[in-house]
């Protein structure tokens, strides 16, 4: 889905989905996040992974993604204000054509009437302690 594709991992944590994009060929990947220790984590790790791939601090949600062709974004619908704007964001994401992809651990936030599951996986040892009881983890596209 994202070979020879523009991308931007959006809330990119670790940048775990932004370097499985690069090994997965697409074409120019961005790691966004707020979170100048997140984006610090990402460098190590591409660098560990030998990926390239560009990091951006700052919040984009009041966007629309640019010129991405695919928009990731990961465990991003963790409390009811993340998840009004960035369903905002993706939906003008997807309004201007970019493929919308989401995962999800089942926090309670997604916008399930526009969102539909595309796969699940079973998890275990999520790792924080809040997390012991997630099990499963989807992941979503736009209904249509």
């Amino acid at each position: 889905m994202v070979a020879g594709r523009r991308m931007i991992d959006v809330a990119s944590g670790s940048g775990l989905v932004a370097i499985a994009a690069a090994r997965a060929g697409a074409s120019e990947v961005t790691a966004n996040d707020i979170d100048p220790y997140a984006l610090a984590a990402v460098a190590m790790n591409a660098t560990a992974n030998a990926v390239t791939l560009a990091v951006d601090e700052g919040d984009l949600l009041d966007g629309d993604g640019g010129v991405a062709d695919v928009i990731l974004a990961g465990d991003a619908f963790y409390d009811p204000e993340m998840a009004a704007r960035m369903l905002g964001f993706l939906h003008r994401a997807a309004d201007r054509g970019a493929r919308v992809l989401v995962g999800d651990p089942g926090r309670g936030h997604l916008p399930h009437r526009w969102l539909q599951v595309l796969t699940s996986y079973q998890v275990g040892g999520l790792g924080a302690a809040e997390d012991a009881e997630l099990t499963e983890v989807s992941v979503l596209g736009p209904v249509g």
